[in-house]
């Protein structure tokens, strides 16, 4: 059987973001059609309001100029995570930081990292790996209103309304795609006697003559509507190795004047961490904790403190993370992409990131008929469970080398049962080897050696390194001195990150 008819259950991000890979992928295919089936009555959870680098490309590829998405969907820009005490605060003092920046490190070519293990480590490891960091602390944009689109005197993603970028997704889709759109409520799922799925019953009289698809994709968000709850796949639970459970959501205004910091920031707390995203008119913070370690009214006192608001004045919410993954991403004729596959915490915007990184090696690898499922599914599952396993070994990272020992929650995310072997091997190799890029042999791999450099040695990891030869060392230095001297050069050139939005609202920017 030939896949002719495909239908994306839910939208939001991830169902808008495998609409437009899908459709640019199956444009040219003859006799094809795709159909977003979005509910009026559901709101999105709008949890993943930061991206990594790759989406410049994503939406380059799309045909989205970046003016508009910068001018639509309340865009900043995001050049690193800052990590504010998420070391113990008697030995690194009150506030301490360090940037996970998006800048590759080592601009000059060496790899500095012996060099920086060899010196004291009172300059950070990412102001001698790269110049980023100081144009993060001086609050500075990655490039200038003349800069083209999606190009950048530094690497970045974005900060972004998720509501409205999936909006400009949506118009995208079916404009440039030809993707149809139709709001309903999917109320039943009518199986075949193979296990796959037949069709859909909608709540709209209207949709009732074409309710019937050969493929399913299922971006229903928590609910796994397809995969969970009607194709009956199994949940990987992971909450033994990533020990937070909920979130307490927030959006604050703030003044148009108001610095905007081009970074995340990830405030560790004794039971979790708080992010905090600007936006040019609000912020969007949220309380992440884990349930076991604090009871939510504690938790909305810590988030009230540090708001220094009063909560009762601000809409909040509470949302329970049940972190895993499926066991299996494709079933019979259905795949799962974004929530509904699995969720971790969104210490490194892997909502998004994993939205965009599946949909795309779906869209890749589409079959043309039934006959392919078999094998096609074979490989996606392995590779996006392979994908998923490295992502939770990436974030349990930040928790597992921490010093910080000031309670239960911090002291339990050192216990070698919840870290993986992988991870444990790898940290044992990188006490004796600073890593390198081919201690990352995955293409899906899709936090990489970069990644791991700036977490591990922003945290002190140690590492024991032999004596460096005297060549490497005089060139190691001169490449550190060379760095913190192209910083101060940027630091006087490029504009204030607000200065800069503002004038991409006003004028946009250079066309490429």
């Amino acid at each position: 059987m030939n896949i002719k008819k495909i239908a994306i259950v839910g939208g939001g991000t991830a169902g808008w973001l495998v609409a437009n890979h899908l459709g640019k992928a199956l444009l040219e295919r003859l006799n094809t059609s795709l159909t977003l089936i979005e509910s009026p009555d559901i709101p999105s959870i709008g949890v993943g309001e930061g991206t990594v680098p790759m989406m410049r490309e994503t939406l380059k590829s799309f045909g989205i100029s970046e003016t508009d998405f910068v001018q639509q969907c309340d865009v900043t820009f995001k050049q690193s995570i800052k990590f504010v005490n998420w070391l113990d605060k008697n030995n690194h003092g009150e506030n301490n930081y360090y940037h996970h920046l998006f800048d590759y490190p080592f601009p000059l070519g060496d790899d500095l990292a012996p060099f920086w293990l060899s010196t004291d480590k009172k300059i950070p490891f990412a102001d001698i790996a790269s110049f980023q960091g100081a144009i993060c602390d001086a609050g500075l944009g990655p490039k200038t209103i003349s800069t083209p689109e999606y190009q950048g005197t530094t690497t970045y993603g974005y900060h972004l309304n998720a509501k409205k970028f999936a909006q400009l997704l949506a118009k995208n889709a079916c404009e440039k795609f030809n993707v149809t759109h139709r709001l309903a409520n999917v109320t039943d799922v009518n199986l075949k006697e193979d296990g796959s799925i037949k069709s859909l019953k909608l709540d709209s009289d209207n949709c009732k003559d074409d309710t019937e698809f050969d493929f399913y994709i299922d971006c229903s968000g928590f609910s796994s509507f397809l995969m969970r709850k009607n194709l009956d796949v199994k949940f990987i639970d992971k909450s033994n190795e990533l020990l937070i459970d909920t979130a307490i959501v927030v959006q604050v205004p703030t003044n148009s004047e108001d610095d905007i910091p081009s970074y995340t920031i990830a405030t560790a707390h004794q039971a979790g961490w708080i992010w905090d995203i600007a936006l040019p008119k609000r912020r969007g913070v949220g309380f992440v904790f884990s349930s076991k370690y604090m009871n939510e009214s504690l938790a909305k006192e810590k988030l009230a403190k540090y708001l220094d608001k009063d909560l009762s004045e601000l809409p909040h919410r509470s949302i329970p993370m049940n972190i895993g993954y499926l066991e299996k991403f494709w079933h019979k004729n259905c795949v799962a992409i974004g929530l509904s596959q699995g969720f971790v915490e969104p210490l490194e915007a892997t909502a998004i990131l994993l939205a965009d990184f599946c949909a795309k090696q779906l869209a890749q690898n589409f079959p043309d008929e039934q006959i392919q499922y078999e094998h096609l599914s074979k490989m996606y599952n392995k590779r996006i469970t392979y994908c998923w396993d490295r992502v939770i070994d990436f974030i349990k990272l930040h928790y597992c080398i921490s010093d910080r020992t000031d309670s239960q929650f911090w002291l339990d995310n050192k216990k070698e049962e919840g870290i993986s072997e992988h991870l444990k091997q790898l940290l044992l190799h990188w006490q004796s080897f600073s890593p390198k890029a081919s201690d990352f042999f995955s293409k899906f791999e899709i936090f990489d050696v970069e990644n791991f450099l700036y977490v591990l040695y922003g945290m002190k990891y140690q590492t024991s390194i032999n004596n460096l030869s005297k060549n490497y060392y005089t060139k190691a230095k001169s490449d550190a001195e060379q760095v913190k001297k192209h910083a101060n050069a940027l630091v006087n050139e490029l504009p204030k990150h607000r200065e800069l939005i503002n004038k991409i609202n006003q004028f946009g920017m250079q066309k490429i």
